[in-house]
This record gives structure tokens, sequence and C-alpha cells, in this order.
């Protein structure tokens, strides 16, 4: 049953890889009122997905979540430091700030792989473990 259901989370996280490797993709084309109209979307969507994980993870019964949780809410803090030290930056002028944006664009998307690496790095962690439980459970039922 749990392996059922990380693949089905699984198949999540490769349908929005798929959907920001589009955005991406499709923002290199976009007029400039299409690419403020994605930002005011993404970031909206942004907001309720970050609403919905902390409130998941407020309600989980699971011991292990707290320190998940707190991991969470560490890595938003340092996500929203390095956005206010850029936001300080950006009075140098537009051009260093344009191109502070597109560095700390490319390390977060680095950062995005290597979560998404870990998560699947994980997910077949918890996946084996399930099946040697299943295998020894078979075993000593024989």
């Amino acid at each position: 049953m749990s392996q059922e259901m990380l693949t089905v989370k699984l198949c999540e996280l490769d349908e929005k890889i798929g959907k920001m490797r589009s955005r991406i993709y499709m923002s290199g084309f976009a007029q400039h009122d299409r690419i403020r109209n994605q930002i005011r979307d993404l970031r909206q969507e942004c907001e309720e997905t970050d609403l919905e994980i902390r409130k998941s993870l407020e309600y989980s019964r699971a011991e292990a979540v707290g320190a998940i949780s707190e991991a969470y809410a560490e890595i938003g803090r340092s996500i929203r430091k390095a956005k206010r030290k850029l936001q300080e930056s950006a009075e140098k002028g537009e051009e260093a700030a344009a191109e502070e944006k597109i560095l700390l664009a490319e390390y977060m998307l680095d950062f995005a792989m290597q979560a998404a690496n870990s998560a699947l790095l994980s997910s077949l962690e918890a996946m084996d473990a399930q099946m040697t439980s299943d295998e020894k459970e078979e075993k000593e039922t024989l």
C-alpha cells in the first residue's frame, strides 16, 4: 500500500517538473506582460501549496514530522533571507539586479533538482524497507 502511495507522489513530482520545464521554456518566448501574469499566478500557487504543506505537517500524527516541519520552516526562512538580500542589492541598478536574480534562479533550480533527487532516493529507500519487511514476514509465516 505505501509503495503505491509513493509511486503516485513520484508521478505527481514528475508532472510538476514537466510543468516547470514547460513554463521555463515558454517564458523564453513570452512578452513582458505575460511574464508578469505568470509571476502573479505562480506566486499565488506557491502560497497555496506552502499553506497546504504547513497544514499537512501541523496535523500529522507521525513522530518524525516535527523534524521535517522544522526543516521546512528553516528552508523557508533561508529563502526569504536570500530574497531580502537580493532586494537590498537591487539598489545597485537594474542591470546588476537582473544578473543577480538570474544567478539566484539558476541556483534555486539546482537546489530544486537536488531536492527532487533526494525525494526520489528517500522514496526508493522507503520502498526497499517495505519490501524487506514484507519478505521477512513472508519467511516467518513459512
